[in-house]
């Protein structure tokens, strides 16, 4: 009976001890890394400990700015994957072979391609004599600045991220039956009704997936800020990686790291709790 009750915990020890090893002592060595004491000329003290990298960032305007751009760009860029995706994946789930398959390859086409890549993409598209600016200049608008600031910044994430919306939202339609909402429109509710009533509910914990998925990722991207917002328009990756390489202050940029996943944990699992509370109210 003992053997029995230690099964599942032997079976998942290559899993556990795979997870230790590639995400616990990382995080691990990466926090007591904020605490150490760092002096401009000598480097990182490893005997002293402070506080007073996490006092820099919570006391400096300059960081607060940094974490609100951060924050809204990935806010906004999961609200409009959520306006984008949802109905996608619907049109998705209702299409017949191969017309079904073909789009899925299309939503799936950004995932196959490097992230640096689709950002140069963007780059000349939305650059001074690019495409987009060409289009406007065609109704005599323009030239837009586009590129360089937080309009391609978003652009540029929404086209990342949106597969990560579409992916789990059509997931949760495939466990829809459609006799469910034929038989809600033969009962005469509108088409409005029956979405709102029968389909949204089935597909909120789709939404809810991708949604965190995606503003995880955009919270902690990096290439796609680096290199469409420039140097200026900075976001939290980018200052990371600007103290561990460019100023060599390793314990200020662990104190960062450490504080954007706190926070995105925090906004990530207050959503999830919001969105699930609306869910059994519906079902309920």
């Amino acid at each position: 009976m003992s053997q029995r009750k230690f099964t599942p915990w032997w079976l998942s020890a290559p899993a556990l001890v795979l997870f230790t090893a590639l995400l616990l002592v990382p995080l691990l060595l990466t926090a007591v890394l904020s605490f150490n004491a760092y002096d401009p000329v000598t480097g990182v003290k490893a005997g002293e400990f402070t506080l007073e990298h996490f006092q820099h960032v919570f006391t400096d305007d300059y960081y607060y700015g940094i974490f609100w751009r951060t924050f809204w760009v990935s806010g906004l860029v999961t609200l409009i994957c959520v306006l984008v995706g949802a109905p996608e994946a619907y049109v998705l789930s209702r299409m017949e072979p191969p017309w079904r398959s073909i789009l899925l390859l299309v939503v799936l086409a950004p995932l196959l391609v490097s992230v640096v890549v689709r950002a140069f993409g963007w780059s000349m598209l939305l650059g001074p004599e690019g495409l987009v600016n060409k289009a406007f200049g065609v109704f005599g608008v323009g030239p837009v600045k586009m590129l360089y600031t937080e309009i391609a910044v978003v652009v540029a994430l929404v086209h990342v991220m949106l597969p990560f919306m579409v992916i789990p939202v059509w997931t949760s339609l495939q466990k829809l039956d459609p006799g469910v909402e034929n038989a809600a429109l033969s009962l005469r509710a509108t088409p409005f009704i029956t979405l709102r009533r029968i389909v949204l509910p089935q597909v909120l914990p789709g939404i809810l997936s991708g949604s965190l998925i995606v503003f995880g990722l955009s919270a902690s991207a990096f290439a796609i800020p680096g290199l469409l917002g420039g140097r200026r328009l900075k976001m939290v990756a980018t200052v990371v990686y600007d103290e561990y390489l460019h100023e060599l202050n390793w314990p200020l940029g662990a104190a960062i790291a450490l504080t954007l996943l706190v926070a995105n944990l925090v906004v990530m699992l207050s959503y999830n709790r919001l969105v699930e509370g609306r869910y059994r109210k519906a079902l309920g």
